[in-house]
């Protein structure tokens, strides 16, 4: 085996070791298909033992001919016929409060079947699980329900949002989840409902084979990163030949798609 190579397979266990559940893809894979991890995640948040998952896909493609289509990260329903969607966001502007509202409407019209009555409508539940308590009142979970301005009553029309915080890891059942999905180790685990299935992506060939695609994902923002990397080389090389002609300060920066700070650094080393 050349060397390069040894080293490629080297660096991808390296990356498949250091997924947790907060990596998108990683967290697809922990539950696709995997009902009791899901029903992990639903009795937790929910704060209901009962909850029965049927069934769980990952990456639901939803079509919206009239608008905007979506792909849900998790969805999910459960015996009573309730849906979850489940979506991890890592980034605070993936999780703005209208994205939500649409997440919870487009479910409303993809699972009222024609000629059902509006009673039939399922209760839905849109759970966002963010890297950073992006609602900002330092509370582990959020429940959001419409309700009655005038006399502060819930209207109860079966939609829940939920926002939950991961920055929150104590040592409650909710706390030992969010603590789960920083872990990289099985053993780590407080759900063992995760341990099996992570032991398996992580530590045999079938479950690296299963992880190719979230491998390719890594080795092309790499790629990306050195590509972004050699063409902020060329253009500080370019600059400093701009600056080395006697071209100004606003000329260079206007040329070299370097910023105004970064060239007049160049020029204060060029001239040093």
């Amino acid at each position: 085996m050349q060397t390069t190579e040894v080293g490629q397979n080297s660096e991808i266990k390296q990356v498949i070791g250091s997924l947790c559940m907060m990596n998108n893809r990683f967290m697809n894979f922990m539950l696709d298909d995997n009902k009791k991890a899901a029903q992990v995640f639903l009795r937790v948040i929910l704060g209901d033992d009962k909850i029965k998952v049927r069934n769980v896909r990952i990456q639901s493609f939803i079509q919206n001919i009239y608008g905007h289509s979506s792909q849900l990260d998790i969805l999910a329903q459960d015996s009573k016929g309730r849906y979850f969607n489940v979506e991890v966001q890592r980034s605070d502007e993936g999780a703005p409060a209208r994205r939500a509202r649409f997440y919870s409407s487009i479910l409303d019209t993809h699972f009222l079947q024609p000629s059902k009555l509006y009673e039939e409508l399922p209760d839905t539940y849109v759970i966002f699980i963010t890297e950073n308590d992006v609602l900002h009142d330092n509370l582990p979970l959020y429940n959001i329900r419409r309700r009655i301005d005038e006399n502060a009553k819930c209207f109860e029309d079966g939609s829940h949002i939920i926002y939950v915080n991961s920055q929150r890891r104590d040592d409650t059942a909710l706390g030992k989840l969010m603590q789960d999905l920083y872990c990289t180790e099985p053993k780590n685990l407080h759900y063992h409902e995760f341990a099996e299935r992570m032991e398996f992506l992580k530590y045999s060939k079938e479950g690296e084979e299963k992880m190719t695609d979230v491998i390719e994902e890594y080795a092309a923002r790499k790629a990306e990163a050195v590509a972004k990397e050699t063409a902020k080389e060329k253009n500080i090389e370019f600059a400093k030949g701009l600056l080395a002609d006697g071209m100004s300060i606003e000329f260079t920066v206007r040329h070299s798609k370097l910023t105004e700070a970064e060239v007049r650094e160049l020029a204060s080393k060029l001239t040093a």
